[in-house]
């Protein structure tokens, strides 16, 4: 993780506070478990938060808050968050001197467990419970940033993965993955699920930096703009339809102009690197109880649409390695995965802690003069 990210920030910090931030993220293993021949599950929630995101809103937090030291303002972060984003950024960022942090998310389209990781908090952690989709909370954000009153009166930034520093963390666990594999020799297929497609973005940086990635899936659920465009060329983002993988629910994807921008645009380019698939609840609940009688694995419904979507491209090849990404614990959609698989799903000690807390959070509307009225009157 270092030697990445020292190929990207080498130039802007010390390399002892490089290393000191990369050390205060990677304090959690990532395992790469084997499920069928050839078929690994790579679990990222092993982390704080339980989520793929507790890597990039670690190393972001201890990044912002080194810069925050060199200069007089305040750093306020704006995130948007469809469930896991919320809870990693905010836990990342609590008590991070010199920053304040705005969660925004949608009322009732996040998991309990998901809400209390953001809402019981409290210090520099303040959530707004919007009334509308992911989408409405993401337009927001960005509204904010292009609004040039806020701009001279705040420092702002995004916690989203529209923030470089998001990304570039995503990238260590590609390698870390791929240095476990234990034959090198076979083309490797990552499959991902996709909601605002940072996660693959992370990981098409990393094959930029050289690792041998053959081939990535990206997967998703009915929310299938990408997909769609893969197959067709033209890319028409939609309002999201709310299903059992909400970190998934997206409808316009922030990270596609950025994907767009690594292959300058060249459509044949984009798609020789990349499939895409999408599924429904339904499949994806299949997946889950059919690995799960098999393997006595518990798939959370974004690691299943992976799966899914592994399993479809490796379809007419055998020697190719797939592994796909597990980005959340399970238990953070306990109702679905115990209806799914008809069995209890332990809730683990760290997400307990959140649940004897009360929520606090700020309802509002998804009307951008009301969220402008609400940063103006509490950031004086």
């Amino acid at each position: 993780a270092l030697d990445v990210a020292t190929n990207l920030l080498g130039d802007d910090l010390p390399k002892a506070e490089l290393k000191r931030i990369v050390e205060h993220t990677i304090q959690f293993d990532a395992p790469l478990v084997e499920l069928e021949h050839n078929i690994y599950a790579l679990e990222l929630f092993h982390g704080p938060t339980l989520a793929f995101k507790d890597f990039g809103a670690r190393f972001m937090s201890q990044l912002l808050g080194y810069f925050a030291k060199q200069q007089q303002q305040e750093i306020i972060i704006l995130v948007a968050t469809s469930g896991d984003t919320g809870s990693a950024v905010a836990n990342g960022f609590l008590g991070v001197p010199g920053t304040k942090v705005v969660v925004l998310y949608p009322s009732g389209k996040v998991s309990e467990i998901q809400e209390k990781q953001f809402t019981t908090l409290g210090k520099n952690v303040t959530a707004l419970e919007i009334n509308g989709t992911f989408d409405d909370c993401q337009h927001l954000v960005k509204q904010a940033f292009l609004d040039p009153d806020l701009k001279q009166k705040y420092f702002l930034t995004s916690a989203n993965s529209i923030n470089i520093a998001r990304l570039i963390p995503q990238s260590f666990y590609y390698f870390y993955a791929y240095s476990r594999l234990p034959t090198k020799t076979n083309p490797v297929i990552f499959s991902v699920p996709s909601g605002n497609f940072g996660n693959i973005t992370g990981g098409l940086l990393a094959k930029r930096m050289g690792l041998p990635i053959d081939k990535f899936v990206a997967c998703t659920n009915i929310n299938d703009v990408v997909p769609q465009y893969l197959s067709s060329r033209s890319f028409t983002p939609r309002a999201s339809q709310q299903t059992i993988s909400n970190a998934m629910d997206v409808g316009n994807p922030s990270n596609f102009v950025r994907m767009l921008d690594l292959f300058q645009g060249d459509f044949e380019n984009l798609s020789n690197e990349i499939v895409g698939f999408a599924f429904t609840d339904e499949q994806t609940e299949a997946a889950m109880r059919e690995v799960f009688a098999r393997n006595k694995y518990v798939m959370d419904p974004h690691g299943a649409v992976a799966y899914l979507g592994l399993k479809e491209y490796l379809k007419p090849s055998a020697n190719e390695i797939g592994v796909f990404l597990e980005t959340a614990h399970p238990a953070k959609f306990k109702e679905v995965v115990d209806e799914t698989l008809n069995t209890s799903v332990p809730i683990p000690e760290e997400l307990q802690r959140f649940l004897q807390h009360p929520k606090k959070s700020i309802p509002l509307s998804s009307e951008y003069q009301v969220f402008k009225d609400f940063l103006n009157a509490t950031f004086v």
